[in-house]
């Protein structure tokens, strides 16, 4: 039976309970293989099980129990899920990242972002051009969960735009020196190590830009105040202040002037966890719409037999406070788009890539 016509509304589905055994996720709509079916399920119960029921408390605390829930996550393979076992990872493919940041997403947008820059945004690019010393240096200690790391990219005068960094790196004998201010910087407080980004060559424009590696805390870093966001409340994001911040010649990551190259890579492999984060958020909202509309009944019959709207519509006056999951999932699922580029800029990139395609 085709549940996707309009002689079946997805509406009066839910109401009948016949959605459920079909099509929970996106995920399920396709066959995955064996490995990425349990890690799925692995990740689906882990979330369930403690995720889910701590989401709302966190929210309001703005604060995460980091060494209660990532070393955890970490034995799971999910701190590092594309990095090479040799690494300390789990060896799986971005299928596998996309279907475990879905499901953790789903019991808590704020680990899953936690778990998206940790994987996307920090380790990978190291994994991708760091040398082997790099890798086994500051890649391996970030597997288990028990340290995270964080990506120095934005600036307060210039967003994302990798190719207008005003934050300045010079050479002084063995050393670099940075000097500037990073902006918007997700798990900045919790982070152990940061990529950053900095202009070593102001004449070479985007080709100028190199990028580095900082431990934290270390000296002539410092960190701004904790923002109060809209969403996604449990994870810390705050400015990276730089001053005379000093580091060695070895902690360059890939060579002098492809800062710009890095962090395009990166962001582009980013973009398919948030993507699956608010993925996971959505289907968070429709567990909980769909389970409301089933049992709550107006006019002699279950609400989902009405009409179809939205989450919160469905909740009605339930779905503006706090006692219903249905606001915050709202919240939280704004911020997927503006991180990782707006949906302006996921436009311009997609137009642009099928010019491409045609023209060629």
């Amino acid at each position: 039976m085709n549940y996707w016509t309009r002689n079946n509304p997805v509406s009066l589905l839910v109401a009948e309970g016949n959605l459920w055994p079909h099509c929970r996720r996106l995920s399920q709509l396709a066959e995955l293989p064996e490995t990425h079916q349990i890690l799925r399920q692995t990740c689906r119960d882990y979330a369930d099980r403690e995720l889910s029921p701590i989401a709302s408390r966190l929210d309001k605390e703005h604060s995460y129990p980091l060494k209660q829930v990532y070393p955890n996550l970490g034995a799971m393979g999910i701190m590092a899920i594309e990095v090479p076992e040799e690494l300390g990872g789990a060896g799986m493919d971005y299928l596998a990242y996309s279907v475990a940041m879905e499901e953790i997403s789903r019991g808590c947008a704020s680990t899953g972002v936690v778990v998206s820059v940790n994987n996307s945004l920090y380790i990978g690019p190291i994994l991708k051009f760091g040398t082997e010393e790099q890798k086994k240096e500051w890649i391996t200690p970030f597997t288990t969960g028990e340290k995270v790391g964080c990506f120095a990219l934005s600036e307060p005068g210039n967003g994302s735009d990798a190719g207008a960094a005003s934050t300045m790196a010079h050479q002084e004998g063995e050393e670099w020196v940075l000097n500037g201010t990073k902006a918007w910087i997700t798990n900045s407080w919790d982070a152990s190590a940061t990529v950053v980004f900095a202009t070593t060559d102001k004449k070479l424009k985007h080709k100028g830009i190199s990028a580095f590696l900082i431990p934290m805390p270390h000296p002539g870093l410092s960190l701004g105040k904790k923002e109060d966001k809209l969403g996604i409340k449990a994870s810390s994001t705050a400015n990276i202040i730089l001053e005379d911040c000093r580091i060695p010649l070895s902690n360059m990551l890939g060579p002098r002037g492809a800062g710009f190259k890095i962090a395009m890579q990166t962001l582009d492999s980013g973009r398919i966890g948030i993507a699956s984060q608010a993925l996971g958020i959505a289907q968070a909202s429709l567990d909980c719409a769909a389970d409301y509309a089933h049992k709550r009944n107006a006019f002699g019959a279950p609400i989902g037999r009405l009409q179809a709207i939205q989450a919160i519509q469905i909740l009605g006056g339930m779905g503006y406070v706090t006692d219903m999951p249905a606001e915050r999932h709202y919240r939280d699922a704004r911020i997927t788009e503006i991180y990782e580029g707006t949906s302006e800029i996921q436009r311009l990139v997609i137009a642009g890539q099928i010019l491409k395609e045609y023209k060629q």
